[in-house]
């Protein structure tokens, strides 16, 4: 499925075979967080393989210093969509354990699936990237107020990792914020009439911290 604008569908069979495990309704609890851990660090894998690499003295095992291409972990900003964002910052944050990390909390009225902020926690994200984790992009109003809020702080750039999309939130913010890159795992058919991915994932929060 092709989208215009900056919307990356990751193609690999790992990642793939990972989504499927969890639609398992079987997986639950830590199973799942592992599951999402994981996916988490192929994302970004994906999402900073062409990132511009630093000289950065390092000690050895000769007992001498040297320079080696490195990642600045101090300009990335980790922000994770809470809950089901949490197991994909646990992930990512082993592949960046030197960025700051954000919260925010959010919550979609399921009846005129309109989203709120409840829970703010944000480092400083001046001249940032952000890496926003964000497990899943349904009608997309979740990632699109997440945007607004952070581009108030005036980062560097956005990038946005996402398990599981569908076609008509994806499409709501590219239209909205087509500078923002998303990097997504798997685009599933659509939306049903509840706003719900299809076939999806289930509520993934829920799933992951056995809240339902």
């Amino acid at each position: 499925m092709d989208f215009e604008g900056n919307v990356k569908v990751v193609q690999n069979s790992v990642l793939t075979h990972l989504i499927s495990k969890l639609r398992d309704i079987r997986n639950r609890g830590n199973v799942l967080r592992e599951i999402l851990k994981e996916i988490g660090r192929v994302l970004v894998y994906e999402a900073l393989r062409g990132e511009v690499l630093e000289e950065e003295a390092i000690p050895t095992w000769r007992g001498n210093t040297e320079l080696f291409p490195s990642l600045r972990e101090d300009m990335y900003v980790l922000v994770a969509i809470m809950r089901a964002g949490l197991p994909l910052l646990e992930g990512v944050s082993q592949i960046l354990p030197n960025a700051s990390v954000g919260f925010l909390a959010m919550k979609r009225d399921e009846e005129t699936l309109k989203s709120r902020i409840f829970y703010d926690r944000l480092p400083d994200l001046r001249d940032k990237t952000v890496l926003i984790l964000d497990t899943m992009l349904a009608t997309g109003g979740t990632l699109d107020l997440a945007i607004e809020r952070i581009k108030r702080d005036k980062p560097e750039r956005i990038i946005s990792l996402n398990v599981v999309a569908a076609p008509e939130g994806i499409k709501r913010v590219v239209r909205r914020h087509p500078e923002v890159v998303l990097y997504v795992a798997q685009v599933d058919k659509g939306l049903n009439k509840e706003g719900f991915i299809i076939p999806g994932i289930g509520d993934a929060g829920d799933r992951a911290y056995l809240t339902s």
